[in-house]
């Protein structure tokens, strides 16, 4: 089974991130939409990797203490998941499923967060 088949995103928190929005798109050219984030399109399951910032006070990354999150993807995240479980790694119980496709997180080694993301399947994908 292949685990590890890309990078979907990667998050940044940030004291202002409107502030450092604002200096990511005029310094060094990166396209931030309407929604806050950036989309750089590529070949690989997924099509795409997703950058963006969040409020340092976020609890999105917990409960991680590390000012980021990679996001990863995986074409079988179940599989991936039950595999790291029983290798005895710290995986989190919570499973997300949404329209943008489904999520699992587990902590690496020295306690950051990392987000498995299983892209949703078919035309729209």
């Amino acid at each position: 089974m292949k685990r590890v088949v890309g990078i979907g995103g990667i998050f940044i928190k940030a004291a202002d991130p409107v502030a450092l929005r604002d200096w990511y798109q005029r310094h060094l050219g990166v396209d931030v939409q309407d929604w806050g984030g950036a989309v750089f399109p590529n070949d690989r399951p997924g099509g795409m990797t997703v950058w963006n910032l969040f409020p340092e006070t976020t609890d999105y990354f917990s409960p991680s203490r590390a000012g980021f999150m990679v996001n990863y993807v995986v074409e079988d995240l179940d599989g991936v998941l039950a595999a790291l479980r029983a290798e005895g790694c710290d995986v989190d119980s919570k499973v997300e499923d949404s329209d943008f496709g489904r999520f699992g997180w587990v902590m690496d080694p020295e306690g950051n967060r990392v987000e498995l993301w299983q892209p949703p399947s078919g035309p729209s994908a």
